[in-house]
């Protein structure tokens, strides 16, 4: 075992606490809905990004490059100054919803380069620019544009021509889990010497102010170049200072003065620091050398080309000489994560690949946050303030007073989405349990506790609205966690685990049974479903012809999730045999659903169209008329995923379950013919329960796969291209509804915010087409064949098929013949520059024909599904499945 797994094998059993300190600080606490206590709901303008260095957090705290303890009592990042801006650079900085032509979006140049799952070790890079943040520049010029138009990001400013910018290299080693090495190397790129002000900064959470504790922490100054921080609950701690820097002192307190114009009463405020740096304001920070929030202050003067350190260590204990290993034991640390990284890696096919996923998985490991939510206190207010206004106690999540999250969660972008989302969380925890299934575990059964899930069986969505609907993939990720993790604990399965989900999953499957089936059909609806603008109407909202619309996708989860209960079901029956009358149950709800998908006839529900081969959503109007609304998206792709092959020898393991199903296919034959010849098994004596019978499948492969439909270079588009030529129109007595064709932003405001899926190519659906693929293989074998793409007379196995879509997505961020990478997009700069071309964001979706990266551009939490896609050095054998890829891949 590696150093790294050692600690983590002592963090799961809880002899260690390996993970008390780690990157849980948000990168935006303004513009959250947590902190808004506003009349309307518009979180993006009570507190604003001005506002924010002045004002004290109710529920979490925000810093760049910042970590805090688990539960985030006490909170260290780096403050940056370049003598030019007009404040701090503490926060990054970016455009709320209204202000960006798409939506909200980050304005700053920063990269997750590495972290292991303990965080012993970590490493990012913040871009600084020397001349003055252009912060009015991105406002005015993002307000000009249009939707039609790019986004106007801080490399089209200019800022970073002639290299005058500082990359700040921010690490953390831990020599302990209570003694933290923090070195920040700050690299002057430009020609000319340059100043920088490094400032880390070490500051309590305001928990004091709002009513229910007295307690105020401290921090003081025992002497020069050492702070000590006292708080009740977590004890003392030093941070010591390279070099004895000044020391500059004030509160996390609300500058009210500032914000409010109410009296100063000769306190230090939130932005004493910023005032006294910036400003020259001495007064603006406490001369007696205490409060609750401290920065030391390094003015840098760096040579052009050269660099500088700047060195602190916060510890528990007391050290005596704490630089002298300090060298030491950052280098260790590097080394140790390398050693952990090699392991992992050791069948990718190249340096660049190793370098792309071990940035991948370092983006979804510095992407966890302590996320704090009481929501019946967030409802009621605090003692110590006014009351929120009265709209809040019917308004928004006002039925979820239940809530109450305080946890470390994997969040999907801790700028843009520093919130989670519940099927987010589902594909985070793919990648989590590459390298840390205990956690991947506990994040999955996080969303099924008690004090997180509906009473009423739903699964929180999200804190902009709890109670909206996304895709039930829980379930899914759950088994296949299971499984992971099974083979790399050499066979045992967590069955603990994997009965307590079970059971909550149960409750969740019904919840949808009893509030998303109108009419007791077995067709769901669900609204967006995560779906966003891919369709004609948003289908969460009242539609404007009134009515409602059977999803094709939203019957093909359900039918996945039958599927997937079912299979835990079973797996749970090999040492309960109880299980078995319950995993039959999940198949006959299945066949029902199968059933619902394919009728013919008047009065139908049928959802597959015979003219186009393809499924559909079917609206149904007012006035009894039922139309199939013909997008072709990845709607009519989703039912790909309902699929499940299984052993006879599980069959002959489980004799109940087996003898149920048998008498199913016996009494029920209307129900036999849909599952594909049940009676005649597959390659090697097995079994296929699927939505898609061979010739659905192969149609629905036919348009997956026409590179003038679905198929990109790059992977799976949203929507059809077809559509870019023929546009679909549904004409309503009001408007002209049209669906469009949009490789990369939509032009369609319909959802809000940054939502653009009309068009693009997104990892999480790509991901289980590629999953589907293999899944359908481990059946047909090599007897089943098609096209590949759609018209070249090259006939492909599945598995090839799938392993030639995990190629065309590793491109996006592989280095070309060229040396340029898609996803970085045209710029020039960050192609080719030494210093920008190996960093890479991942971004939330990309252009259906270039590749470019577009949307959130740090959403590490799907688009990271990459690292379980890139290619390995040996070519796998044609029949291997899924299930077998993770043994290559687990550490």
């Amino acid at each position: 075992m590696t150093p790294e797994e050692v600690r983590l094998a002592e963090s799961d059993a809880q002899t260690t606490a390996w993970k008390k300190w780690g990157p849980y600080l948000t990168e935006r606490q303004w513009g959250t809905v947590r902190e808004d206590y506003s009349a309307d709901g518009n979180a993006w303008n009570y507190i604003t990004h001005d506002m924010a260095r002045s004002y004290a957090y109710r529920w979490g705290e925000e810093g760049i490059g910042g970590i805090s303890n688990a539960r985030q009592r006490l909170c260290f990042a780096v403050a940056l100054w370049n003598g030019q801006d007009n404040q701090l650079k503490e926060r990054l900085f970016g455009l709320t919803n209204g202000e960006g032509n798409h939506g909200e979006d980050v304005k700053e140049q920063y990269y997750y380069l590495d972290s292991t799952p303990t965080h012993s070790y970590m490493k990012l890079l913040y871009k600084y620019p020397q001349a003055a943040f252009p912060y009015e520049q991105l406002r005015q010029e993002n307000a000009r544009r249009t939707r039609l138009e790019p986004e106007y990001e801080l490399l089209d400013t200019g800022i970073f021509e002639d290299n005058r910018y500082f990359d700040v290299f921010i690490e953390y080693a831990k020599a302990d889990p209570d003694d933290l090495l923090i070195q920040v190397t700050v690299h002057n790129r430009g020609p000319a010497a340059a100043t920088v002000h490094v400032l880390p900064q070490l500051w309590f959470r305001n928990t004091w102010a709002w009513g229910y504790a007295d307690h105020r922490p401290t921090l003081r100054t025992p002497r020069p170049g050492v702070v000590q921080a006292s708080q009740h609950e977590i004890g003392d701690y030093q941070l010591y200072c390279d070099q004895e820097p000044a020391l500059l002192f004030c509160d996390n307190d609300t500058n009210g003065v500032r914000l409010y114009d109410l009296p100063a009463e000769g306190r230090y405020f939130k932005d004493g620091i910023n005032d006294c740096v910036v400003e020259g304001r001495a007064d603006a920070v406490n001369p007696a050398q205490h409060g609750t929030k401290v920065a030391a202050h390094y003015r840098l003067i760096i040579a052009g080309g050269a660099a500088q350190t700047v060195r602190v260590r916060l510890s528990k204990v007391v050290v005596a000489l704490p630089f002298a290993d300090f060298d030491q034991l950052i280098a260790q640390r590097r080394q140790e994560a390398d050693a952990f990284y090699d392991c992992l890696q050791a069948k990718l096919a190249s340096p660049d690949a190793r370098n792309v996923q071990r940035q991948a998985f370092a983006g979804l490991l510095w992407s966890k946050q302590y996320y704090y939510y009481d929501m019946a206190q967030w409802l009621d207010g605090d003692p110590n303030f006014v009351a929120p206004p009265s709209e809040r106690r019917k308004g928004r999540n006002s039925e979820w007073r239940h809530l109450y999250n305080a946890d470390i969660i994997s969040m999907p972008d801790k700028w843009e989405y520093p919130w989670y989302a519940a099927w987010d969380l589902a594909f985070h925890c793919l990648q989590l349990a590459m390298v840390d299934s205990e956690f991947a575990k506990s994040q999955l059964r996080l969303l099924t506790r008690d004090w997180y899930m509906h009473p009423n069986g739903q699964l929180p969505a999200y804190e902009w609205n709890l109670s909206d609907v996304n895709p039930p993939v829980h379930a899914w990720a759950t088994w296949r966690v299971y499984q992971m993790d099974k083979k790399r604990r050499a066979g045992q399965g967590d069955l603990g685990f994997l009965e307590a989900m079970f059971h909550k999953l149960n409750l969740n499957f019904a919840w949808w049974v009893n509030r998303k089936d109108r009419h007791g059909c077995n067709i769901f609806e669900g609204g967006f479903l995560g779906l966003d603008n891919i369709g004609v109407f948003d289908r969460s909202s009242p539609l404007p012809t009134g009515g409602f619309i059977e999803q094709s996708d939203g019957t093909s989860w359900m039918a996945m999730y039958a599927l997937n209960l079912m299979r835990m079901a079973l797996e749970l029956a090999r040492t309960n045999p109880v299980y078995q009358e319950i995993a039959s149950k999940f198949f006959e709800h299945f066949l029902y659903i199968v059933e619902a998908m394919s009728k013919d006839g008047d009065g139908s529900l049928n959802l597959w169209d015979e003219e186009d081969e393809f499924y559909y959503d079917v609206l149904h109007t007012p006035d009894g008329r039922r139309t199939k609304l013909k997008v072709r998206s990845i709607v009519g792709l989703i039912p790909l995923f309902a699929v499940e092959v299984l052993e006879e020898e599980l069959l002959d393991a489980l004799p109940e379950f087996a003898q149920r199903l048998r008498w199913l296919l016996e009494h029920r034959p209307h129900l036999a013919e849909l599952v594909s010849r049940w009676q005649e098994p597959g390659k090697g004596e097995r079994h296929r329960l699927s939505l898609l019978r061979r010739h659905r499948l192969k149609c629905v492969l036919t348009r997956l796969l026409d590179e003038s439909e679905f198929l990109s270079e790059y992977g799976i588009r949203a929507l059809s291209r077809y559509h870019h030529a023929h546009p679909y129109q549904f004409p309503t007595a009001e408007a002209n509804f049209t669906v469009a064709y949009l490789p990369g932003e939509s032009d369609s405001s319909m959802f809000g915010g940054n939502s653009n899926w009309r068009g693009p190519i997104w990892f999480p659906i790509n991901y289980m087409i590629i999953e589907s693929l293999q899944r359908f293989y481990t059946y047909y074998d090599d007897s089943f064949r098609v096209e590949y793409p759609t018209g070249s007379g090259q006939l492909c196995s599945l598995q090839e098929i799938a392993d030639g879509l995990a190629a065309r997505l590793s491109k996006l961020f592989l280095r070309n013949a060229d040396g340029q990478r898609p996803a970085h997009g045209p710029a020039a700069q960050v192609q080719h520059d030494p210093h920008f071309r190996d960093y890479l964001q991942f971004y939330e979706y990309f252009h259906g024909d270039d590749g470019r990266g577009l949307g959130a551009s740090h959403q590490t939490g799907w688009t990271g599904l990459l690292v379980r896609l890139l290619p390995q050095a040996a070519p796998r054998p044609q029949t291997q499945s899924t299930e077998a890829a993770d043994q290559e891949v687990e550490v």
